[in-house]
């Protein structure tokens, strides 16, 4: 990758991340970790990687995105409103009576989103399903699925995961947000999940174990998946949960966090503050 295009997605990385602080900083609450973790994951899928027209969101041949851990929510909303999906205002509403932008993804209510979640889990089979389709079809489109590494617990995963592999969903990026922390703890402490490449590899999966908070790894991982057909792609991406925001970082159990808006105003005027000295040192 060029050094202009990574410093581009390191620059929609930090703005994300922003994003996600505005977010949270109104409602007082909400999902911080996951989301926060997944910003550089998002700043390649939708800066460089996935075919979206934000001017029409139901485009039959856009390239889908299946955000599987719904409670994410805050992540996609920040990536869709810097895309201009909807007005960056607007974030000042998630999960408010009225809002567009409700706790957990919604297609019916938000412009960009191409799956309502429901139960964790379910998001793997609707990207599936919805990559089987495609195959069919014979149509270009690919499908871009994120779970949870704690979300990887449920059986449902595993049987999507068969079925994706059996027939050949070479059209299927399947990333694990492998952050190690779910709402009760460690994840190994309450399913050992240490080893979720090589279980997923052993699916049948073309899999590789990246840096997924470094934007430059996560492109050129996909870039060189790409080349490999006749098998789904899968991503662990090893991840800091709330990444960005080091006090939430060191925080045991940072699955969410109620603060007040003046503590979410200090976390984003310091990471304000960090991106603009980025802006100068890449100028």
């Amino acid at each position: 990758m060029e050094n202009s295009a990574k410093i581009e997605l390191r620059k929609f990385a930090y703005e994300i991340r922003l994003g996600i602080l505005e977010q949270l900083k109104y409602l007082g609450f909400g999902h911080s970790g996951g989301s926060l973790s997944i910003a550089d994951l998002l700043a390649v899928l939708y800066g460089k990687v996935m075919r979206i027209d934000s001017s029409h969101p139901d485009w039959e041949e856009r390239d889908k995105l299946i955000c599987s851990k719904g409670h994410a929510g805050p992540a996609i909303y920040s990536v869709l409103a810097l895309k201009g999906f909807f007005p960056y205002e607007t974030l000042q509403t998630l999960n408010k009576p009225g809002t567009i932008l409700p706790s957990h993804c919604d297609r019916l209510k938000t412009p960009g989103v191409d799956m309502t979640a429901g139960s964790l889990g379910q998001g793997t089979s609707v990207a599936v399903g919805t990559a089987f389709a495609k195959k069919i079809k014979g149509t270009p489109e690919r499908v871009f699925l994120i779970v949870g590494d704690g979300e990887s617990e449920e059986g449902q995963v595993w049987e999507a995961a068969m079925f994706a592999s059996t027939h050949h969903l070479d059209n299927l990026y399947w990333f694990v947000d492998n952050n190690q922390k779910q709402i009760d703890g460690y994840t190994n402490e309450i399913i050992e999940l240490t080893n979720i490449d090589e279980r997923l590899r052993a699916f049948g999966f073309d899999t590789v174990r990246i840096n997924g908070n470094n934007v430059e790894t996560i492109f050129d991982a996909i870039e060189q998946a790409q080349t490999r057909l006749g098998r789904p792609h899968a991503f662990v991406l090893d991840t800091i949960k709330a990444c960005g925001v080091p006090e939430l970082e060191k925080t045991y159990l940072n699955h969410a966090a109620n603060v007040p808006f003046e503590q979410w105003e200090k976390w984003q005027n310091a990471l304000q503050e960090e991106y603009e000295v980025f802006l100068r040192e890449n100028e």
